[in-house]
């Protein structure tokens, strides 16, 4: 199976990444979460980009979480802090990226996926999109305090907790109640993205700026350090465990250790 690629290309003020490794759910590698950083300090520093947009190839998932098979090379808990601090890079630098930016989600949006998201500013998706964390029942990891942070601030606390530990899904419908997400027909997404495109060039940058930056330190300022919690969990035989039953297909036996 291929490492993946993250495309990069700019139209008209419109920058676009494309998360493209259809055969693999677009489930993210290291190379694949290095392109998206490199990709963002290339639209970071290109003063004629206006408008960021991410999305995938295929219709079957956006991004269905990083590769699972990159975690047999854990060793320790250790690797689990520099794991989340790597994600982490590339989730900070999207969401403090001075220009707006718009999710397209088709299909799955789990994981790292729903992670990259919910740090976009707008989110346009089909019915088919579907979004959670299901590390609960499968993997028995554990995302970092910024990104919880992140999912409590876009889907509220209740929500977030049957997310995360419930390890339910949200529909494409769900999420548009809520103001996640705005829902339309598979036909008019091209359309639409567009119209979202040319209004927010035509608005203020430094206005914006202001706004999201406001809002995202708002969410962020003053977390608490997670290592602790990190080194726990990516320690843990129950992690081992659950990336072994992953790849073989199986239900985990958890033991708590």
């Amino acid at each position: 199976m291929s490492e993946g690629k993250v495309h990069y290309s700019v139209k008209d003020g419109i920058a676009t990444i494309v998360f493209d490794r259809p055969e693999a759910r677009n489930a993210m590698t290291w190379p694949m979460y290095d392109g998206l950083a490199q990709a963002l300090s290339q639209i970071a520093s290109d003063h004629d980009v206006r408008v960021a947009v991410l999305r995938s190839s295929g219709h079957e998932a956006f991004v269905a979480g990083t590769d699972i098979a990159q975690f047999l090379a854990f060793e320790d808990a250790v690797d689990g802090v520099r794991y989340e601090h790597h994600i982490n890079i590339s989730i900070d630098r999207l969401e403090k990226l001075a220009k707006p930016t718009i999710a397209v989600v088709e299909g799955w949006a789990t994981g790292g996926g729903l992670i990259i998201a919910a740090a976009c500013d707008f989110r346009l998706v089909t019915s088919n999109a579907k979004f959670g964390v299901p590390i609960a029942r499968t993997l028995g990891n554990c995302i970092s305090i910024s990104n919880v942070a992140r999912l409590v601030q876009a889907f509220g606390q209740a929500r977030a907790k049957r997310i995360l530990m419930m390890a339910e899904i949200i529909s494409a419908e769900e999420a548009a109640e809520i103001g996640f997400a705005e829902l339309v027909k598979a036909e008019d997404l091209e359309g639409r993205l567009e119209e979202m495109c040319r209004r927010l060039i035509e608005h203020a940058p430094l206005t914006m700026l202001a706004a999201k930056e406001a809002m995202r330190r708002l969410v962020t300022s003053h977390l608490p350090d997670d290592d602790d919690l990190i080194r726990v969990v990516y320690g843990s035989s129950d992690f081992k465990e659950g990336v072994k039953a992953f790849l073989a297909k199986r239900k985990p036996e958890w033991t708590g250790d």
